[in-house]
């Protein structure tokens, strides 16, 4: 399927999803300033979860986000592009949030070493006290306490859609300097090719109150030029689901 149909399609379907959910609202929260705990609260999702009989993760994709297996058809479409083949020593997450990208990529790869940057605290110490992950501490905005080439995989999901277009531009920079040579990044963003008239009249009159720098539109030239300036080439692209539209992962190889 073409990328455009296949958008249109996860579109239709996403916006069914949400006319059939009596008050269903992807933003959890009237403060969009970005960050987990902004959106997914803590305290209320884990007792959601549990009330519910479902993992935390797949709380969230089915219920609270009305995409079920959203996380996990990501994971594969990854495993089919051969981002696991190389069994990454070296794995860092920014803004795993949850862990719902986080819990199936350890079942794909075993890393050795899996770092986290997240700022929502109660996430971060139940992520590493559930997985034994490191957190290391964070700005917001970089990722100074990791060496220079040092990572074999990057990764951002569900993230680069929820901040500013500077605040994403900085941790570009970042994940390209922690990246060893040979070593992937792969992160989404909402790009134009998710953002036909049709998507943006359903963010805007479909996608609840309280949205304003959520969704965060990225420009896909912008991300590919950049990348390609630091020796990092764009290998695959696919959609995936995000509420009631899509964002377009991106799949980049650091030159080795």
């Amino acid at each position: 399927m073409k990328a455009a149909d296949e958008q249109k399609s996860v579109l239709k379907s996403g916006v069914k999803r949400l006319l059939g959910r009596t008050g269903f609202d992807i933003v959890r929260s009237t403060n969009n300033l970005g960050g987990v705990d902004d959106f997914i609260p803590f305290e209320a999702t884990m007792k959601a979860a549990r009330a519910a009989g479902l993992s935390v993760g797949d709380y969230i994709d089915e219920v609270m986000n009305g995409t079920p297996g959203a996380t996990q058809s990501t994971i594969d479409e990854l495993r089919t592009l051969g981002v696991y083949e190389a069994k990454p020593k070296t794995v860092l997450e920014i803004g795993p949030g949850s862990g719902r990208y986080l819990e199936k990529t350890l079942k794909e790869c075993s890393p050795q070493r899996y770092e986290i940057y997240e700022t929502a605290a109660p996430w971060a110490t139940y992520l590493v006290d559930t997985f034994d992950v490191t957190a290391q501490p964070t700005s917001g905005s970089s990722l100074a306490p990791t060496p220079d080439a040092s990572i074999d995989l990057v990764q951002a999901h569900k993230v680069f859609n929820t901040v500013t277009f500077l605040g994403a531009s900085r941790y570009f920079f970042e994940m390209a300097r922690v990246t060893r040579p040979g070593g992937r990044i792969v992160f989404d963003v909402m790009t134009e090719t998710c953002l036909d008239p049709a998507a943006v009249r359903a963010w805007a009159t479909e996608g609840g109150s309280g949205h304003d720098s959520y969704p965060a539109a990225m420009p896909r030239r912008t991300c590919v030029d950049l990348f390609a300036t630091l020796d990092c080439s764009l290998e695959a692209s696919f959609l995936a689901p995000m509420g009631i539209a899509s964002t377009e992962v991106l799949v980049f190889a650091k030159a080795a």
